[in-house]
């Protein structure tokens, strides 16, 4: 008897895809479809979030769209439910900061900026109660790992809630020290119950004020406390370079 057929890994639940732009001659927009295939570039932002954040068993399934918006305002980016309800996602992506993108970062900014805001449509946020460091930190920490880094971030920081990419390599760290999952752990702890720190040592054993001491020992090069990294981390630090 032939052996039996693996199962089929399920497909990730991609909700329905939308774009929309206000001006398509404004020089924003003209950059962003020199540098971006829009389909691609969500359907591949969806899945990095995926990817980082869950198992195909606990992806969310409740957001019914995410809509990516160009338009002209102020600021980079930000994300927000639609006027129909909190299932359907919008991305509002500034035309006036794409416009200003050099082309040598163009195709990796706007891609990292479409991830991080692509993280805020489906992470959790501990009941509203989440700090903003470590919400922005989370979305950060989602584009370092799918390679959109831009050449101004670095390791550092002097505190481990100031979010970005502070937070975000910190997270990063997390997960080298702690072992694949670690974000995905913490990410999971914050999606029925009120935020409190304590998620940090219920993951990874230790308080989040000494897991930040050793990561500032790490990034300082500590001999006590490198971390072996995977031949997948060194090949991205290289590519980052």
């Amino acid at each position: 008897m032939a052996p039996a057929a693996a199962s089929p890994k399920p497909a990730w639940p991609v909700p329905r895809l939308l774009f929309k732009v206000n001006d398509m001659d404004s020089p924003g927009a003209r950059k962003f479809f020199k540098h971006v295939n829009p389909s691609e570039a969500l359907h591949a932002a969806v899945l990095d979030v995926f990817v980082w954040l869950y198992t195909a068993e606990s992806v969310p399934r409740h957001v019914r769209s995410v809509t990516l918006i160009l338009r002209s305002m102020d600021g980079v980016a930000y994300t927000t439910g639609s006027d129909l309800d909190e299932d359907h996602k919008e991305i509002h992506f500034s035309t006036d900061y794409i416009a200003n993108v050099s082309d040598a970062q163009g195709t990796a900014e706007l891609k990292g900026v479409i991830t991080h805001e692509m993280v805020h449509c489906f992470q959790y946020n501990a009941l509203g109660t989440c700090p903003g460091g470590l919400i922005e930190g989370v979305a950060d920490y989602v584009r370092l790992r799918a390679g959109y880094v831009p050449p101004h971030w670095h390791r550092g920081g002097e505190r481990w809630d100031e979010g970005y990419q502070n937070t975000g390599y910190f997270l990063d760290y997390l997960e080298r020290k702690h072992g694949e999952g670690t974000v995905r752990a913490i990410n999971a702890c914050l999606a029925e119950e009120t935020y409190d720190d304590a998620v940090f040592k219920k993951v990874c054993g230790h308080s989040v004020d000494k897991l930040w001491k050793r990561y500032k020992k790490w990034v300082a090069g500590d001999p006590d406390d490198e971390e072996k990294e995977t031949s997948a981390d060194k090949d991205r630090d290289e590519k980052a370079a």
